[in-house]
């Protein structure tokens, strides 16, 4: 498995950068228009939701480039990070669910298939990679992927509509 994670080093590396930046981003997003965003019940659960997605996959790429630990890390431990992934986002939306009420379906739909796209990749590449097949590393790299493209709808969500 390590000579696996050695031939993925370099999409790890642009993947940790990219996750350290987009996590910036959001935490700009968040600061820059706290009392906008605390004002709509919603918005804090997504930008948590967003943060947990984004720390999630900043860990596993790092870790996959620790020599040694690689293994242990992004092999074994993928997919109780899988169930983070998704469980905390989850846990979040559930809370919100009377908020729902009072917004359109399509916003929640979208909202949970963000998550779920994010999240079940990662999930499924960290079991079959613990399961010995070696392809579930793509199945982790979509969902990294996932991530960073649902990151940054989101943090345009932060940035930019919310002052509409």
């Amino acid at each position: 498995m390590d000579e696996v994670a050695g031939a993925w080093a370099n999409f790890f590396i642009a993947e940790v950068g990219a996750a350290a930046a987009l996590s910036g981003l959001v935490i700009v997003a968040i600061s820059i228009n706290l009392q906008r965003i605390l004002s709509f019940p919603q918005l804090p659960g997504r930008a948590a939701e967003m943060l947990i997605l984004l720390v999630g996959a900043l860990l596993a790429c790092s870790f996959a480039l620790v020599p040694r630990l690689a293994a242990e890390s992004l092999w074994r431990r993928n997919p109780r990070r899988g169930v983070i992934d998704d469980g905390g986002p989850i846990v979040i939306q559930a809370r919100q669910i009377p908020i729902m009420k009072t917004q359109p379906l399509s916003w929640w739909l979208w909202r949970h298939l963000i998550v779920l796209c994010a999240g079940v990749p990662v999930l499924v590449g960290g079991c079959l990679l613990v399961a010995g097949a070696t392809g579930g590393i793509y199945w982790v790299a979509t969902g990294v992927m996932a991530t960073l493209a649902a990151t940054v709808w989101n943090a345009w969500v932060l940035l930019v509509e919310i002052l509409w």
